[in-house]
């Protein structure tokens, strides 16, 4: 079952624009299979990319939030403890839960110890499959921060599934929407209990989905570090993919992170960071060697002070390519082009500096405009193709997910496992082996790793 994929590969926005002069820039590279780039036959611009509209981003509820211990009947907790009991289903551990405690509450009846006792439990549930089980401690280079607990507050959820009766559902609500989360579920349930370790991680990677937001969007870009590949999703079907280069491990290694893409630079410029200019000797090369300098784009301002100030100007052999997505962050993280588009038939594919290179860049940076409403379709070929430094803003800003699942479905919908090329699986699957943490915070302490980005690394 192909849950992701789209017969729209491509996206038929490109159809009209693909054999445009705009992509003349790859014709020394590799050229993408044809199914990549073709848009479905008959498919229209309207069809692959409807008048869609994000809902209105929910800010929670103003008021005080229902209290944590509240009073169960008999009913409930017996629902209670058969969501406990099934809760293997979902990768967490019913030991991790007062099961054996609740059930010797209940045979007494209803009482002030079985409200909390089960208010207790049911708290420890809705943390679990709202939040995430794992710790921030073993969520390394995670930066994402979860508007869930402002969403669906747990005081909430308790007087819901205690006014409804039905507990169940209510707790079955907090789970991802996306159909991955869905998929890992059914390969954990097929996947016989002597297989120990790949349950674990699938357990591991259903984790990671809950520390997302439940829902990422109506329109959304996606890209999985592991996998090397980028995806551009609408309602949760993939639109295009495009490989992608990621950071090398260790300190250059890509971050996982949740932001906006608010514009698309075409024909970017490069300011060379200092450790290059001066730490390589690169500025009192541009200076003394003019003709080398130009045939390289490079651009060397002195200041009165001895400072050398180095931009490499917009061009074909422009480090960071024909395009940059505009998306601002402390890490300094972003989607860009790159001239060295061999690298992309590597199959290891991390190379750079943290930053994320985009196969078939120029395509994807032109449907970002359009899909925003930065730009028409013929505006955005002028624009990329003028040779000019050009931001264009969207009016539609878009989600930007970098996410790191070792287990996955890949392009094509098939469950994969993926190398996990930073080492970021061992702390989530020790924590699976202890007991659950309480009262967890959800404040991020991870260290921000600012890496003054070398486009050139790796190519």
């Amino acid at each position: 079952m192909r849950t992701w994929v789209s017969t729209l590969a491509g996206g038929a926005a490109l159809a009209a624009i693909a054999t445009s002069s705009v992509f003349a820039q790859d014709e020394a590279a590799p050229q993408p299979e044809a199914e990549e780039t073709t848009a479905a036959e008959g498919a229209s611009f309207d069809e692959a990319f409807p008048q869609m509209v994000s809902g209105e981003v929910v800010q929670g509820d103003l008021s005080a939030p229902g209290p944590l211990v509240q009073s169960w009947t008999a009913d409930n907790a017996a629902a209670l403890i058969d969501v406990i009991e099934g809760i293997g289903a979902e990768g967490l551990d019913m030991l991790d839960y007062d099961l054996q405690a609740l059930k010797v509450s209940l045979a007494s009846g209803p009482s002030e110890e079985l409200d909390k006792l089960a208010s207790k439990n049911f708290v420890w549930l809705v943390e679990d499959l709202r939040d995430g089980r794992t710790p921030m401690d073993a969520r390394e280079q995670w930066f994402v921060v979860d508007p869930d607990r402002d969403t669906f507050r747990t005081g909430d959820l308790l007087t819901e599934a205690l006014e409804s009766g039905d507990v169940a559902g209510t707790l079955a609500k907090l789970n991802p929407t996306h159909p991955d989360y869905a998929r890992l579920r059914e390969e954990l349930a097929n996947t016989p209990a002597t297989e120990k370790a790949k349950r674990k991680l699938i357990r591991a990677n259903m984790d990671r989905w809950r520390w997302l937001a439940r829902d990422l969007g109506k329109q959304y870009l996606i890209t999985n570090v592991p996998e090397y590949q980028l995806r551009l999703t609408v309602g949760d079907k993939i639109i295009s993919t495009y490989k992608t280069i990621v950071g090398k491990p260790g300190r250059t290694a890509t971050p996982q992170l949740a932001e906006t893409v608010s514009g698309v630079v075409f024909n970017p410029t490069w300011t060379v960071p200092q450790s290059i200019v001066k730490g390589e000797g690169l500025g009192q090369r541009v200076l003394n060697n003019p003709a080398w300098a130009k045939r390289n784009g490079y651009k060397a301002t002195k200041g009165a002070n001895g400072w050398i100030t180095v931009v490499q100007q917009p061009g074909p052999g422009n480090s960071l390519g024909r395009m940059k997505l505009e998306m601002p962050n402390r890490h300094a993280i972003f989607f860009h082009d790159t001239p060295s588009r061999h690298l992309f038939a590597k199959d290891g594919r991390a190379l750079s500096h943290g930053c994320i290179r985009t196969e078939r860049a120029l395509e994807l940076a032109i449907t970002m405009a359009i899909l925003g409403k930065g730009a028409t379709k013929d505006e955005a070929v002028e624009i990329a193709t003028s040779g000019k430094y050009t931001k264009v803003m969207i009016e539609k800003k878009m989600p930007a997910y970098i996410t790191y699942f070792t287990m996955a479905s890949d392009i094509d919908g098939e469950m994969k496992t993926f190398k996990d090329i930073y080492g970021r699986d061992a702390p989530v699957l020790a924590s699976l082996d202890k007991p659950r943490v309480g009262n967890r915070s959800n404040v991020i302490d991870d260290e921000v790793i600012v890496i003054e980005n070398d486009p050139r690394a790796g190519g």
